[in-house]
């Protein structure tokens, strides 16, 4: 997409090919960053607490951005730290008691796991969901489901080979067994859409330095609607409370405040972010960040990227290479991995791929992996023909 490539000076000396690890900012997240360093440096408003109100204004704009992406209201989006952060507040949120189960599979990205197995000293156990040939099948999924299985953990988009899983179909599953469905979607937001009306999943959590080209420290948390009430919400900063009359400037100001009483706290989805002062110029990034995404358009990126991996499969057809991603156009994602042999052959590769400044990664889970290789909006067919035109040379 030409009109996405001049957002990306970084473009000018590389082929960058490695959105799945950290993508490059775009100007107008810069921009905006700047624009608000520039605010912090001077405090240009009247008053210090209008300048700390207008900053958290400022943060909030990234959670309406947010919800748009998703399909979702801005009163089930969060702002947190990564999808870290997020999926380890979804863990800590779902009710569960000893001896229930969680089922996750074997080629996720071991922060899907962390949480859990944290959990195993609650007595909370894990099943494991082997691939299929690099494949995450909801039908291997169903068959490992017990009675005591409450909560699936899933990528949407698999880290090392790109495999996009049958959302729907997972979706489905979970809600006719009455199963939490927890996604972490950093993979797949920002290169293909994911609907939350059309596709309901209990929890999602997003990450903005991949994909959605916010590295800063930034992401969502999208807990629906329904799912709140039974959630165990987590510990409170003031900025859970629902706003008091006026304003908290107005608050503050008023003599008789006392800090021990009885809080009404917010029931949206905010309640989950720190409650404090937060990361401000990450959220004002990620919103812009998120503002070109949509004026790009999400469709029409999923089709230039699908129109990417397409002519690097076809052009990797033709090398002496394994192509370890899924073939099925359903669900392939903005990822290609292939191998030209062991671990240290793919990494060798890599290294030279690097010296002529066409930068990709070496993945590996559970046996699966190689080269990866991120085709994202701001990349062109010239970006997959020197890559191509690359790995003959050296191969």
């Amino acid at each position: 997409m030409l009109n996405a490539r001049q957002h990306f000076p970084g473009l000018s000396d590389k082929v960058f090919l490695d959105a799945a690890c950290v993508s490059l900012a775009p100007k107008p997240a810069a921009d905006a960053i700047r624009k608000f360093l520039d605010l912090a440096l001077l405090c240009p408003l009247d008053s210090s607490t209008h300048h700390h109100i207008f900053m958290d204004e400022m943060r909030a704009a990234a959670r309406p951005a947010a919800a748009r992406l998703i399909n979702a209201s801005q009163e089930e989006i969060a702002l947190v730290e990564s999808t870290t952060h997020g999926l380890s507040l979804a863990a800590n949120a779902i009710p569960l008691e000893p001896g229930d189960r969680v089922l996750l599979s074997d080629l996720e990205f071991l922060q899907v796991a962390v949480p859990w197995v944290q959990k195993k000293q609650d007595g909370i156990e894990i099943d494991v969901v082997p691939n299929h040939n690099g494949e995450v099948r909801v039908e291997d999924i169903a068959a490992h489901l017990t009675p005591r299985t409450k909560v699936v953990a899933i990528s949407t988009v698999q880290w090392t080979n790109g495999y996009r899983c049958d959302l729907a179909a997972l979706s489905k599953l979970c809600r006719d067994r009455g199963i939490w469905l927890v996604v972490d979607a950093i993979q797949q937001l920002g290169a293909f859409p994911i609907d939350v009306q059309q596709t309901p999943v209990d929890i999602l959590a997003c990450g903005g330095h991949k994909w959605l080209n916010a590295p800063f420290g930034c992401g969502f948390l999208y807990i629906n609607r329904g799912a709140l009430p039974r959630l165990h919400a987590p510990l409170a900063g003031y900025l859970s409370v629902e706003d008091p009359p006026g304003g908290w400037g107005e608050y503050f100001q008023t003599p008789s405040i006392t800090p021990v009483k009885d809080y009404k706290f917010v029931s949206a989805a905010r309640r989950y972010e720190g409650g404090g002062t937060a990361n401000y110029p990450g959220a004002v990034g990620l919103a812009a960040s998120l503002n070109l995404i949509h004026e790009l358009g999400q469709q029409n990126i999923a089709d230039h990227i699908s129109a990417l991996t397409e002519q690097l499969l076809a052009g990797l057809d033709k090398l002496p290479v394994t192509v370890v991603t899924p073939r099925a156009r359903e669900n392939r994602s903005g990822i290609v991995t292939f191998s030209v042999g062991s671990a240290e052959q793919n990494v060798k590769l890599m290294q030279a791929l690097q010296e002529k400044r066409i930068l990709v990664s070496v993945r590996y889970t559970s046996q699966v992996g190689g080269v990866r290789v991120s085709c994202h909006f701001y990349n062109s067919s010239d970006d997959i023909e020197k890559l191509l035109a690359a790995v003959k040379a050296v191969l």
